[in-house]
């Protein structure tokens, strides 16, 4: 039986606190700022035009997320696959979703809005000085910001020491990908990859 309307929804679940819903925000203050300053990660969820849906992982130092005022972010897009597919969904729907994430923290951050790709040099300064500087800058035009609760972290234990594993339990990256799609040829090792990996950051 599957759901099909949110009225069977709210009957299954019940109505939403009012915590919950006030915690929801138009805009950045003190506290989401200062997340923002902490946190090295985030997850960024776009669609396209045609409604096919993508969920690309975002990182640097931490408050690599800059904020501009406390209606706009900007992200500088670090260089990565050329896959393109979080951007090519920003140039075609222009709007975004973002999770970020502080290690050690159960908490996370929401963030949703419309956004836009920028080339202007003003926003490409401030990743200037990186060793692979950014091509592009993804302004973030917020709607909606709020704190989401530790449940699912804490029930993951994501940042408890046992949850580590080693890299061994997985085959190489390039392993992997070659039995995926079939690929033949000598295989980049794990090691080597994140040699090349380190040069490219």
């Amino acid at each position: 039986m599957r759901i099909n309307s949110e009225r069977q929804l709210r009957e299954l679940y019940g109505s939403v606190s009012a915590r919950a819903q006030q915690k929801q925000l138009p805009a950045l203050e003190k506290h989401s700022i200062n997340f923002l300053s902490l946190s090295p990660f985030a997850t960024i969820a776009t669609f396209s035009a045609n409604g096919e849906v993508d969920c690309s992982p975002r990182g640097g130092a931490p408050g690599f997320a800059r904020v501009i005022n406390s209606n706009k972010l900007a992200i500088a897009d670090a260089r990565g696959n050329n896959r393109l597919d979080s951007l090519t969904n920003i140039v075609q729907t222009g709007r975004i979703a973002a999770l970020f994430v502080i290690p050690g923290i159960d908490e996370t951050l929401r963030i949703n809005g419309s956004a836009y790709l920028s080339i202007d040099p003003l926003d490409l300064e401030h990743s200037s000085g990186d060793k692979n500087p950014a091509k592009t800058v993804i302004i973030i035009d917020i709607e909606d910001v709020y704190l989401h609760c530790a449940k699912s972290i804490m029930r993951s234990k994501i940042w408890h020491p046992e949850s580590l594993q080693q890299r061994s339990v997985l085959p190489s990256m390039s392993k992997m990908i070659a039995d995926q799609t079939n690929a033949s040829g000598e295989l980049e090792s794990q090691t080597a990859m994140i040699k090349r990996y380190q040069q490219q950051l």
